[in-house]
């Protein structure tokens, strides 16, 4: 991970991008999302490479991206119904949807599943970048795995160095937290992981859905372990309006709207004005800003659980999956 990755600005930098994406190597790229760490999907020697990257286990499937819905019925045949509605209905968008692995892609993407996740990114750039290469790009996260999402590309350069051959910069993603993802090819469609497309939306779209929590043995899809998109920094939720404790720790707090009272080392707000579609924006960012601050725990502040505000405590509750008390 040492030395830093070329930086190419994504209104010039799409054919070089693409160029390294054709020929094995690995491009971190925007999404309206978070940025993607992107290989040829239909390379399994490139896959690897993510994996690799990341230190991602194996068994964590990859999504693969496609530059337009009609893309899909070409890469994997007869598209289920209710599947077809919700690539109709939100593609290109933050959804990603759960179909049955075609031929074409190496199992290694999937993680020897035989399904795969794929979705059409709502972003120009990142939308142009695939079309370029002329392939499917296999894409997590750019970040090392169950470390916090990239939102800016220096995120991406200060996180991944020169695992990454390429990033192409295009400024802050507009939703800030991962896609949701949907499995409905049976009678009822399931979430596998709630994400920037609330789950109103989708209601309104097909009807009742279920929602499966994540999982603490192999995943079913990608980003469902239970301990996932932690900042190195220890991190907690709060309990209620709790000032930080007088033990000599210097902690930070996420705050939803204002800060609790109290004397704390780092502060960062979601939205003082209480839309949590700029509290997801924001989500990744600010925990990025609370880690580099050298505190010794965060102390995060759940916020709304509605609309997009459960895929935001999500988050926070896998991040703090694994919290141990600061010393």
């Amino acid at each position: 991970m040492t030395g830093s990755p070329r930086v190419l600005a994504a209104d010039s930098g799409i054919a070089e991008a693409a160029s390294v994406l054709r020929t094995g190597g690995l491009v971190a790229f925007p999404t309206e999302t978070v940025y993607g760490l992107g290989a040829n999907a239909l390379d399994p020697r490139a896959a690897a490479r993510i994996f690799e990257a990341k230190a991602r286990p194996s068994f964590d499937p990859l999504i693969t991206h496609l530059a337009d819905a009609a893309e899909l019925e070409k890469l994997v045949g007869v598209v289920p119904p209710a599947v077809a509605t919700l690539a109709e209905r939100f593609w290109p968008g933050p959804l990603t949807l759960i179909v049955d692995r075609p031929a074409a892609i190496p199992p290694i993407v999937t993680s020897g599943l035989a399904t795969m996740a794929v979705r059409v990114p709502d972003h120009t750039y990142a939308r142009a970048l695939i079309a370029e290469a002329g392939v499917p790009v296999a894409a997590p996260s750019a970040n090392r795995f169950g470390q916090l999402s990239p939102t800016r590309a220096e995120h991406v350069v200060r996180g991944m160095g020169s695992a990454v051959d390429v990033v192409l910069d295009g400024g802050p993603t507009r939703c800030g937290i991962e896609s949701t993802i949907v499995d409905a090819r049976g009678e009822r469609p399931v979430v596998l992981r709630l994400g920037a497309l609330p789950l109103e939306a989708l209601e309104e779209a097909v009807g009742p859905v279920t929602v499966r929590p994540g999982s603490s043995g192999q995943p079913v899809a990608p980003g469902t372990l239970a301990a996932h998109y932690a900042p190195r920094t220890p991190l907690r939720l709060a309990s209620g309006g709790e000032p930080p404790a007088a033990d000599g720790v210097r902690r930070g707090f996420l705050a939803f709207r204002e800060p609790a009272a109290g004397d704390w080392a780092a502060v960062e707000v979601l939205s003082a004005a209480g839309d949590l579609t700029e509290a997801a924006a924001r989500l990744f960012d600010a925990l990025h800003e609370l880690d580099a601050t050298g505190v010794g725990e965060i102390v995060v502040e759940p916020v709304p659980e509605v609309g997009v505000g459960r895929a935001i405590n999500d988050r926070l509750r896998r991040a703090a999956a694994t919290w141990q008390p600061a010393d």
